[in-house]
């Protein structure tokens, strides 16, 4: 290499070596934690910052060498500074041992955010986990090494500091009423997430706390075979998102769904039920402001024996309808009928194509 070039190079790296630490670690926020340690080989300058992080992202691709590494990590780094963050998603099936670390690490450094990406048994949790006091979010994908096995979701949930929860590939077990309640101890929750979950023998799930204002379903690819309902008893619940095949009744445990007023609704696969089903879920949803659907949500729609002849009772507070669409709307053949069926009620509805 030409000796202007060394100059210029070097010139560079003492313009980063010279920024004040905030920005330094700001920098290496976005980095693997393997890799924002290995920056301290870089020169006396980077030795120790990386210790400084509120924010550690574990993942990790060597499965046989991840205990040594997290406890590594994790006894180097400066506990004067708080971890605010902790991203855990190691690759392949972990061992209890490491499990039993990051889970011990976590509830003993007052992590508010967290999210475990694993392949284990829930069985493995130290049940610490789930009454910790600081966690305001928590993002748990739990995958079971056993093929077409749901995790359990645990029976106790105090984590009262929890604002944001988001669980992926969990079953809840219902009680002797066939109901499951899972979250009605959470009295801080404000967004909730239910990726791909289900209830165990087709039962109702019951989401009931008085603090839930957004709630995302994202239903599983094979719909529930039995009657079943969401039941809502969700005071201050305001937007709803639902993703899947509308199968269930939703319903509101007072009777209403009146504090709901911006739905969207994707349906992406269909059942010979799904389109009363669908039908009755506007019904229910009748105070909404807004309402965002996909083309195949209005096709589904489309199946309602004589719906242009139904006599529609709700959306009479529709403000918005917009349809999410790779296609101009002109190319879905429903779309002016079905637009006209939706805004019965509120005729001066904007109409918003995506």
């Amino acid at each position: 290499m030409k000796r202007g070039k060394c100059h210029k190079l070097n010139r560079i790296e003492d313009r980063l070596s010279d920024l004040p630490d905030c920005i330094l670690l700001h920098i290496m926020s976005f980095l693997n934690t393997k890799r924002a340690v290995q920056t301290s080989i870089l020169s006396t300058r980077w030795r120790n910052v990386w210790k400084y992080l509120p924010k550690l992202t574990l993942n990790l691709t060597l499965a046989s060498s991840h205990f040594n590494i997290v406890s590594r990590i994790f006894s180097l780094r400066d506990d004067s500074t708080a971890l605010d963050t902790l991203n855990f998603s190691p690759c392949g099936l972990v061992e209890p041992r490491l499990l039993e670390r990051v889970i011990e690490y976590i509830v003993s450094h007052n992590i508010k955010q967290l999210r475990m990406d694993v392949i284990c048994d829930i069985e493995h949790f130290k049940p610490c986990l789930f009454s910790c006091q600081t966690l305001t979010y928590l993002n748990l994908i739990v995958i079971r090494p056993h093929l077409h096995a749901l995790t359990l979701f645990p029976n106790s949930l105090t984590l009262p500091a929890l604002t944001t929860l988001s669980l992926q590939y969990f079953a809840f077990s219902v009680g002797n009423d066939g109901r499951v309640e899972p979250f009605s101890a959470l009295n801080k929750l404000n967004s909730l997430i239910i990726n791909r979950c289900k209830v165990l023998d087709a039962q109702n799930l019951c989401i009931s706390n008085t603090t839930l204002v957004h709630l995302k379903i994202i239903a599983p690819d094979s719909p529930p075979k039995a009657s079943c309902k969401i039941e809502l008893s969700t005071p201050s619940l305001s937007n709803f998102y639902f993703r899947g095949t509308p199968i269930q009744k939703l319903c509101g445990s007072n009777g209403n769904l009146s504090s709901i007023k911006h739905v969207t609704i994707y349906v992406v696969s269909t059942s010979a039920k799904t389109p009363l089903v669908l039908l009755n879920w506007l019904v229910e949803l009748a105070n909404i402001e807004s309402l965002t659907v996909s083309p195949g949500t209005l096709k589904v729609l489309s199946f309602v024996p004589d719906l242009l002849e139904i006599e529609f009772p709700s959306l009479c507070h529709l403000k918005s309808l917009n349809v999410k669409s790779d296609l101009p709307l002109c190319f879905i053949p429903e779309f002016p009928s079905l637009v006209d069926f939706l805004r019965q009620n509120s005729p001066s509805v904007k109409i918003n194509g995506i």
